[in-house]
């Protein structure tokens, strides 16, 4: 139980210092919801801030107004009304959404002062009006024109954390307001960002809220822990409406969160390696997010995120402790380093940000059959359909080499493989050199499944 317990802490640690490695120099795109601030859990945030700019991550942040505009508005007697997702004002709340934005900003940048991190607040983003559009006058409220990349690079390189205000400005220096969470967007977009953070309350793509799609993997706790782009468009398509069960002040969150994944797909789409979707309310989320192989929020990223490969030797010391905890549970038979040595051109290997995740192997035999042996999927990794993926790889193989059939041979597993297509199959009709390496004391039992040809 020790032994288990130190291997459990090595790999976490292994975890953080290649993911330390791998994003050393990335820029990472914060947009914080202002309703974080002024609450515990805001100081928390900071602090994990200035752990990741430290760690060597380029940091920006896009800090959110929405609530402190209302509040300077109805505090001074200004009537607002929201379309399509904008703020609509006359001339004269601008002066007050300007001291709001800039307040929030200064909010930031005070807070990352106290960790000894020098933020800068810049006017980097010239706006246009959004004028009248379907008869509606929107006007205060703007689109973002330009991003002044030059100058943010020119932060960044000094080290500093360049902080964005909701305000954007003409070529002849009229202001508008334009949205912090779509300008977060545009910013992770135009410097190219390897991740983009939406950090917001009680932000949970769960069953709790959402109707969610077989085919999309979730947590033990019912939770989306990532989506392809492809599976977040069937999310979007079944959840066009709140879910008739959902909690009944779900409305607002509802809508928030449909437009933060579409929002995510378009970086995406743009180049953003990664986009991810953190309840603020949980502390550590950030680090999570960013250090681990999962996190602890919703991750939608492009399709190229892992990848299956054949194993190499380099791979036999990962593969060995990734099978380990199946061998301990007696999941998988024990195998050693020299058994490796000689079978690894039968592996394919999950990689996922150069950490092996899964393995699994097709050992061929006489009559056109194929044994599917070897399969170990990290814990952390098996609601995000690893293992499905890279059976399916295998069967693709079997396939191309115009194999009849594949089998395994399971004692715990029986329900899991029956679930993607194998049937259960006499042990006789397995090949005769398999055949006398089973083992009655363990009673592994036989699944089959048969490769359609042509």
């Amino acid at each position: 139980m020790q032994e288990t317990s130190i291997q459990t802490r090595a790999e976490r640690i292994r975890d953080v210092i290649r993911y330390t490695s791998k994003f050393k120099n990335a820029a990472v795109v914060i947009y914080i919801d202002d309703r974080i601030i002024g609450t515990p859990m805001f100081t928390s945030h900071i602090y994990d801030i200035s752990l990741i700019h430290e760690a060597g991550l380029r940091v920006l942040l896009v800090p959110g107004a929405h609530t402190h505009i209302n509040e300077e508005l109805t505090e001074h007697h200004i009537a607002w009304e929201i379309k399509n997702g904008c703020r609509i004002t006359s001339e004269e709340a601008m002066p007050f959404i300007k001291t709001a934005a800039f307040e929030v900003s200064n909010k930031v940048m005070t807070s990352l002062a106290g960790k000894h991190l020098t933020a800068v607040i810049g006017n980097w983003v010239r706006a246009r009006g959004k004028g009248v559009l379907d008869g509606i006058d929107y006007g205060t409220s703007g689109e973002i024109d330009k991003i002044e990349d030059a100058a943010i690079n020119t932060v960044l390189e000094n080290g500093f954390i360049p902080i964005f205000p909701c305000i954007g400005w003409s070529l002849a220096g009229k202001p508008y307001n334009i949205s912090s969470i779509q300008l977060a967007t545009q910013v992770a977009m135009h410097l190219h960002a390897d991740k983009l953070f939406f950090l917001v309350p009680d932000a949970e793509l769960s069953e709790r809220y959402f109707v969610i799609p077989p085919e999309i993997g979730i947590s033990s706790d019912g939770c989306i822990p990532a989506m392809t782009i492809e599976e977040s468009d069937r999310f979007l398509q079944a959840n066009k409406t709140p879910k008739t069960d959902a909690p009944a002040d779900n409305s607002a969150q509802f809508t928030h969160v449909r437009s933060m994944i579409h929002l995510a797909r378009t970086a995406c789409l743009q180049g953003v390696t990664r986009v991810h979707i953190l309840n603020s309310s949980l502390e550590g989320t950030l680090l999570c997010e960013i250090f681990s192989n999962l996190g602890s929020g919703t991750m939608i990223y492009s399709s190229n995120y892992g990848k299956i490969r054949p194993m190499t030797r380099e791979d036999i010391a990962a593969v060995l402790s990734l099978m380990r905890p199946f061998v301990e549970k007696k999941i998988l038979l024990p195998r050693s380093e020299e058994q490796l040595q000689n079978q690894y051109n039968d592996y394919v290997v999950y990689e996922l940000d150069g950490a092996i995740r899964a393995c699994a192997a097709l050992h061929v035999y006489e009559d056109a059959q194929a044994e599917i042996a070897g399969v170990a999927v990290d814990e952390s990794c098996t609601h995000i359909g690893i293992g499905p993926k890279i059976i399916d790889s295998l069967i693709e193989k079997a396939k191309a080499r115009s194999l009849k059939s594949v089998f395994v041979l399971t004692t715990q597993t029986s329900d899991w493989f029956e679930k993607i297509g194998f049937k259960p199959d006499e042990l006789s009709t397995m090949p005769q050199k398999r055949r006398e390496l089973w083992s009655p004391e363990r009673g592994s039992k036989l699944l089959r499944l048969e490769i359609p040809q042509g």
